[in-house]
């Protein structure tokens, strides 16, 4: 990566939002501070001890071996001769306090139906569920899929699995047969959880049609749990002799209790499947104590939550955001946590905002697509609705552009809550650069700095730190707790994806760059950086200069190959409603880049679409938008949202 110095966000901008005003800051004693900056392990050897109930508290903190010349891979074992069970910390100990009637989980359904289930209803429920996956022959170590919808036995499903020591695969319900039959047999799973559908806009997702048609050709699963969701009669629903089984009927033949199994603490607790750029999904394999620890302190330090908060995550369960941050991090801290089911837009534009004023939400966790799109729609949706119970406000997923994040903390927060904007992966477990809310100095579109026992730099092709406003790479130069131990079945592609370029390091795939207040500020993927004429651009500096027009909603910019420079800017559109697309738009946006970066910048082409292709989690699809613009056979489409969208676009491309 050449060292050239950011042009188009400012990454020495003097706009510091200040934090006098904040009324709330996160808490965490300066002498466990100072701890963090001299002895990371002894640091998380701390919050692990207070954070967390163990049957067996740890004997050894951290067993690191880094991949050398001599070793075959990097070993990384948190917490050993500690025992634990994570169903417990993230219920069992809440209903020994006041915190037993405390609602756990609110949730709604797209159609507006309403379901609000306390510590105590968990508690019962995960012990049942439990005791089904039980007398289905399901034992510790073994695996057992989850293919639901956002619902509440979503959760109680993981936790079940936790209490067992099963491990459990959640596949995202958005994802078609084919994925879903590819995690079934890359894990081996016995044992598969799904629903007879789910509501998206107001249609069925035909989750158990999808289930069947995956399960012709899975045979290591030999047990179908099916949640009635009600989206159509029980009768209607086609069940295989001997194969599936009703989750209500199951639940109302078991007994009520259910030992915690004692796990030790690199016990494996879930497998996640990750997209890569080529070939198939990888397994992200994350362990017991590391993985929670990590989660549990996080979600405290970040979002400052307490017992009276309301907390929304609109992640869905299916991704890493949903495990973190909308199950194990907040119910291991106790809190009440929002799900919904649907659409943001269902019935109408306003459903988020709706929400958030009908159940007094005061943490809104979301990704920056979602706010892009919200205002693409307008204001006029967000001021149906008072939103004065928020109080912060968080970004994941993706790099928040500047325009985005002043537009969050204007129209969304009104200008009082801080927004924190978190970097992190399913590969981290849990989030590594962030604010500390309210006491961490905030630039709108940066993440600011690595969070206390987390220790990251930017650093060039030889693993050299880069100056100041130089991009690079990011790294990560320490272990972590919840970091992923290994790919399911492929260690060796764990090795070579994140520990072979850099020695000692763990190498993220992302690039960032730091000014000269040490501020972070993440630019995308690394395979997302341009090459032009010898030079490097990022596609998040180019896409962040076209959503600053005021004609344009979203951008996402892709390298086209060229005989000439090696590579061109290719951007691809949409445009705000108010705005109606003219003939001159497109050379209006090119002169625009131009202007503000410079001509070696400036789009190729521009093409203009009413949707960007995107996973469910929010993420631009831009692998796909350079297998459209380099004329390609698509790759795997499996992870997307909308799959028409991409049908579109190469119409859209050929007939342009």
């Amino acid at each position: 990566m050449n060292h050239e110095a950011a042009s188009a966000l400012d990454f020495s901008s003097d706009v510091v939002i200040e934090l006098d005003q904040w009324h709330r800051r996160t808490t965490i004693p300066e002498e466990l501070l100072a701890l963090a900056e001299r002895d990371i392990p002894q640091f998380w050897d701390r919050i692990a001890r207070d954070m967390l109930e163990w049957i067996v508290p740890p004997q050894q903190t951290l067993r690191w071996e880094p991949l050398t010349a001599e070793s075959v891979a990097p070993v990384a074992r948190w917490f050993d001769g500690g025992i634990l069970n994570v169903a417990v910390n993230c219920v069992d100990r809440h209903i020994r306090t006041w915190r037993r009637n405390k609602a756990a989980i609110i949730w709604e359904g797209e159609p507006g139906d309403v379901r609000v289930l306390t510590y105590y209803d968990l508690y019962r429920q995960i012990q049942r569920f439990a005791n089904v996956l039980l007398s289905l022959g399901v034992r510790k170590g073994d695996r057992v899929t989850i293919y639901l919808p956002m619902i509440p036995e979503a959760v109680i499903a993981m936790l079940a699995c936790a209490r067992i020591g099963a491990i459990h695969s959640v596949v995202f319900g958005g994802f078609s047969a084919e994925a879903l039959r590819e995690r079934i047999n890359d894990s081996q799973s016995s044992v598969l959880i799904t629903a007879d559908g789910g509501w998206r806009r107001g249609s069925i997702v035909p989750l158990k049609r999808n289930a069947d048609q995956a399960l012709e050709q899975c045979p290591s699963i030999r047990h179908v749990v099916v949640v009635h969701r009600g989206v159509e009669d029980a009768t209607h629903v086609p069940m295989q002799s001997g194969r599936d089984q009703w989750w209500h009927r199951l639940m109302e033949e078991v007994p009520p209790s259910c030992p915690p199994e004692a796990m030790e603490s690199e016990d494996p607790l879930f497998i996640l499947y990750t997209s890569g750029t080529t070939g198939k999904p990888k397994g992200q394999l994350h362990t017991t104590a590391g993985y929670l620890t990590g989660v549990t302190a996080t979600t405290r330090w970040v979002f400052d939550i307490a017992d009276e908060d309301v907390y929304w995550c609109t992640a869905d369960i299916g991704w890493i955001t949903g495990h973190s941050y909308v199950v194990y991090g907040p119910l291991a801290n106790g809190a009440t946590v929002l799900m919904y089911e649907g659409a943001p837009d269902y019935p109408d534009r306003d459903r988020w905002w709706a929400l958030v004023e009908k159940y007094g939400v005061t943490i809104l966790y979301t990704a920056p697509t979602a706010i892009r799109t919200m205002m693409r729609w307008g204001e006029e949706y967000v001021q149906r609705h008072n939103l004065e119970s928020l109080r912060l406000l968080g970004s994941v997923g993706e790099p928040i552009n500047p325009e985005a994040w002043l537009w969050y903390w204007e129209n969304i927060g009104g200008k009082r809550c801080p927004v924190v904007d978190t970097w992190w992966q399913t590969e981290t477990g849990c989030i590594v650069i962030a604010p500390l809310a309210g006491r961490t100095p905030l630039k709108p579109g940066s993440a600011t700095f690595p969070l206390p026992g987390f220790a990251a730099a930017v650093v060039d092709e030889r693993g050299t730190p880069c100056p100041a406003g130089v991009r690079g790479y990011l790294v990560l130069t320490a272990p972590w707790p919840s970091m992923s131990r290994t790919i399911w079945g492929d260690p060796e592609r764990y090795i070579q994806t994140y520990w072979s370029r850099f020695p000692g390091m763990y190498a993220t795939g992302d690039a960032a760059v730091c000014d000269g207040d040490g501020f972070f500020w993440l630019l995308g993927r690394t395979d997302d950086v341009l090459n032009v004429a010898g030079h490097r651009l990022s596609t998040m500096e180019l896409e962040s200069v076209l959503v600053e027009h005021p004609a344009v909603a979203e951008a996402a910019v892709i390298g086209r190959t060229d005989a000439v420079k090696g590579q061109v800017p290719v951007a691809f559109v949409t445009v705000r409603e108010s705005f109606p697309i003219h003939t001159g738009l497109a050379d209006e946006l090119k002169d625009y880049v131009v202007e503000r970066i410079g001509a070696l910048a400036r789009p190729a082409e521009v093409h203009f679409t009413a949707e960007l292709p995107k996973t469910r989690s929010g993420k631009i699809m831009r692998r796909l938008l350079r297998d459209i613009a380099e004329g390609r056979v698509l790759g795997d489409t499996t992870t997307l949202a909308d799959p028409s969208v991409v049908q579109h676009l190469v119409q859209l491309y050929r007939e342009e």
